[in-house]
């Protein structure tokens, strides 16, 4: 069985906030919406059921990472790419050869918030894919050290 990875995925938290995961019926929801072929490629060849995430608020006044979550299915079809009534509708998309997956996401639990001045002040994280300028990914990769420092950091009030 392949090492657990981590991974910080982002959402706005007027789309799916982490309190949103943890009030659905399963605390399991699709990952929807991805429309970036890197962070695709990261659900689709390198996640696993069971590795880690770092539930990150995005596009927000506070962003920062509000919980902890785990992936909960491989990599599989995003229907919202053939949705015209979707935000995330791409006509370009074939049925035949669809361009876009997702994974579920499953609620582990909620976390106070770690903003980012509060991670930019840690050496640990210093090299961090979140942290470097001109990051945009909605999903990235975090290191075993990374993940635990974070753990670490949410357990200080």
């Amino acid at each position: 069985m392949p090492a657990r990875q981590y991974w910080l995925m982002k959402s706005e938290p007027e789309e799916c906030s982490i309190d949103t995961l943890a009030q659905s019926v399963s605390q399991c929801l699709p990952w929807t919406g991805v429309r970036n072929y890197q962070a695709r490629n990261f659900m689709r060849d390198a996640m696993q059921v069971g590795d880690g995430v770092l539930f990150y608020h995005s596009s927000c006044p506070q962003p920062g990472v509000a919980g902890l979550a785990e992936v909960a299915s491989a990599a599989y079809l995003d229907a919202t790419q053939f949705d015209p009534a979707s935000p995330y509708f791409d006509a370009r998309s074939q049925r035949e050869a669809p361009r876009w997956l997702h994974v579920d996401v499953r609620f582990v639990r909620k976390t106070r918030l770690l903003g980012l001045a509060e991670m930019r002040a840690q050496p640990g994280l210093a090299g961090m894919t979140l942290l470097r300028p001109g990051n945009r990914l909605s999903i990235t990769p975090v290191t075993p050290a990374e993940w635990q420092l974070i753990l670490e950091l949410l357990e200080r009030t």
